[in-house]
């Protein structure tokens, strides 16, 4: 299951630059906290962290007094000599740069544009302290360090490739946040839905936690947050449909919830799809070897924070999902992608994006649950 970071991260004045390692504190219990219990006392003398990482420390020894390991609660009566082994969260852990390969599109002083692949997590969390994103772009540029989250502005889930801008200093983050927050970075997903789409058209309602399943997000009546996605129509195929998907929002998840709200859930996705979808034994196993939700943002467009220029970036299908759409043209009966590539790749490269600013779509298209 994909992680559930919110699309869209704001600006934070938290200092993600890594913690030293461990040190050691030697503390003298005051007298006026005799009477109170070890971790009572630890967490009054010890403001700066939370009650829950002392009484870990001292489930772990990391805690002496008096020379022994201490007690969590064990009643102090003044004058006690403690030892505190400071122990790294791990979040703090997980700001470590870790080298990697990155399919670095273009950088400069301020930005950095990114394609990001299929199966990499963005940002540390629970089950992913490591391996992640951050990681690796801590790596390629250490002054990322000294920026909020590593200059990471929107995210990716781990199973959707494509692209990603990343601020390389502060001023640069504040930029592309406000431009986020405007709705003028332009954001265009390539993605492979099942059945026949029968629109072109606008799919505009909230999105909140799914209040049977608090790990998954779902179109709410009430309590969500404003989603709006565009969505065109490429190609239609025997039982799937090749689309694009324009967001005016980022919210989590969202391509993935609308298109299960408009019955059309992206294929191969194991949280939001249907695993159940009809179609031949052919595209079934294709299917099955893609093993993530054949969703890909192809393009990203948005303005430099210094020089104010409109910059425009695209990054090619993927090859996991070039393929399955090869394998659905010729189902279909069309010219195969991979007998003629070329001419295929270049089908659809001349789509105007100023299309998607116009209100002219066939259908527009409100799903709202009864």
């Amino acid at each position: 299951m994909t992680e559930s970071i919110p699309d869209f991260i704001p600006d934070e004045d938290t200092d993600f630059a890594a913690e030293a390692a461990a040190e050691t504190l030697h503390l003298t219990v005051p007298l006026d906290l005799a009477g109170l219990r070890l971790d009572a006392a630890l967490a009054k003398m010890l403001p700066d962290y939370s009650r829950s990482r002392i009484a870990s420390w001292i489930k772990d020894g990391e805690v002496l007094c008096n020379g022994q390991p201490a007690l969590p609660k064990a009643k102090l009566i003044g004058g006690e000599q403690l030892a505190v082994n400071i122990q790294p969260s791990q979040e703090t852990q997980a700001y470590t740069p870790e080298a990697m390969p990155l399919d670095i599109v273009y950088e400069d002083d301020s930005v950095l544009v990114l394609n990001k692949p299929a199966g990499l997590v963005v940002h540390p969390a629970a089950g992913n302290w490591t391996g992640t994103l951050l990681n690796g772009l801590l790596a390629h540029a250490p002054e990322l360090s000294q920026v909020p989250r590593a200059g990471i502005v929107h995210r990716l889930d781990k199973d959707t490739s494509g692209l990603m801008v990343v601020a390389k200093t502060l001023p640069a983050q504040n930029h592309l946040v406000q431009q986020l927050q405007s709705r003028s970075v332009k954001r265009i997903y390539r993605a492979i839905a099942d059945g026949i789409v029968p629109f072109d058209g606008k799919i505009e309602t909230q999105i909140g936690r799914d209040p049977h399943n608090r790990l998954k997000m779902a179109v709410v009546k009430f309590g969500g947050k404003e989603a709006i996605t565009h969505v065109k129509v490429l190609e239609r195929y025997q039982a799937h449909s090749y689309i694009e998907c324009s967001l005016e929002t980022g919210r989590t998840h969202q391509i993935r919830v609308h298109m299960r709200e408009a019955r059309h859930p992206l294929a191969g996705d194991a949280v939001y799809g249907n695993p159940r979808h009809p179609c031949s034994p052919e595209v079934k196993a294709e299917v099955k070897a893609l093993a993530r939700q054949a969703l890909h943002a192809y393009r990203l467009t948005f303005i430099h924070p210094q020089t104010g220029e409109t910059l425009s970036f695209q990054a090619p299908m993927p090859d996991d999902m070039y393929h399955l759409l090869s394998v659905l043209r010729l189902e279909s009966g069309m010219d195969s992608a991979l007998s003629r590539e070329q001419e295929w790749a270049e089908k659809f490269a001349g789509e105007d994006d100023d299309d998607w600013n116009e209100d002219d779509y066939d259908v527009d298209v409100v799903y709202v649950k009864d």
